[in-house]
Formats: structure tokens, sequence, C-alpha cells
């Protein structure tokens, strides 16, 4: 098993280093900087949603907001999309088999490593019991289906910022 190694700082003296050297030559690439300062910039997210359809939708509406993303399709498929990827927030499906969202949102938050990531369920089951349950189980927010796509965006939007601060 492999550890994860935590390279920010080394990942940081190499941005720096390379911003140094755009800046001393005569002509400096513009692309170059945006993609650099992109690069930096980007978050991940980790959606966890059983349905295909809506695992591939809610991949393609956050990359096309500049997020990098991992999907599961479960709770057993969930150490595969961690790998050796940093997690900035993840969306959870109540709904899910084996076993459900308000059960492994409260195994991730008893995860030292994991247990202040911001957690935003996605669900169907939207009555007041069900997104009591959420909150309870650790939720920052709660999403009913069928979602507006820029709720969706605004609401991980302000909770990666709120996490970052």
């Amino acid at each position: 098993m492999s550890k994860k190694i935590d390279a920010k700082d080394l990942v940081a003296k190499i941005e720096k280093l390379a911003r140094e050297r755009m800046a001393s030559g005569d002509v400096v690439d513009l692309r170059s900087l945006r993609e650099l300062k992109e690069k930096k910039k980007r978050r991940s997210i980790l959606v966890v949603e059983d349905d295909d359809t809506m695992r591939a939708a809610l991949k393609r509406i956050l990359e096309s907001d500049g997020f990098d993303v991992r999907s599961a399709a479960d709770g057993t498929q969930l150490g595969d999309a961690l790998g050796d990827m940093s997690v900035d927030l993840i969306l959870l499906d109540v709904g899910l088999p084996w076993i459900n969202g308000i059960e492994l949102a409260k195994l991730l938050k008893e995860h030292d490593s994991l247990r202040e990531i911001p957690l935003v369920f996605i669900s169907g089951k939207t009555s007041e019991f069900d997104i009591k349950r959420g909150f309870e189980a650790g939720a920052d927010d709660y999403i009913k289906k069928p979602f507006d796509i820029d709720n969706v965006k605004k609401t991980v939007r302000t909770l990666l910022k709120l996490s970052h601060e």
C-alpha cells in the first residue's frame, strides 16, 4: 500500500520558480501564466452517486466550472475514487446501495483526515425527516433532486470559499 505524499510545499516552490523564470524573460507568455495560475487554483470534488446518468451529469457540470472531479457509484468504490487525490468537497447521494449516504457521511465525519471536508447531500429524499438526518450526519448543505445546476455550482463555490477561509 502506497502512502500519499504531501508535496504541496514542493509544488509551490516549483510554481514560484516557473513564475520567476517566465517574468524574467523578455516576453511573457500570458497563456502559460494563466494555465499555471488555473492549475494552482483547481479544487477537487468527489461525487458519490449510484445513478450513472446523474453521476456523469454532475461530473460534467462541475468540470465545466473548473473543478477536478472524481466519482464513485457507492461506498465500496470510495477508496478507489479517493486514490491519491486530495478532496476539497464531497457531493453525496442519500440513496446508495450497501451503505446508504447517511451511514457513509457518518463514517466520513469520523475519519481524521476527512471530517473537515465540506459535505453536501444531493438527494431525491426530500422529507423534513430525511433532510434533518442529513444535517445530523454532518452535511453542510442538502440539495433536493431534481436540482438547479446554478444552485449546485453556487453551493459548491460558497462552501469551498468558506472552507478555505
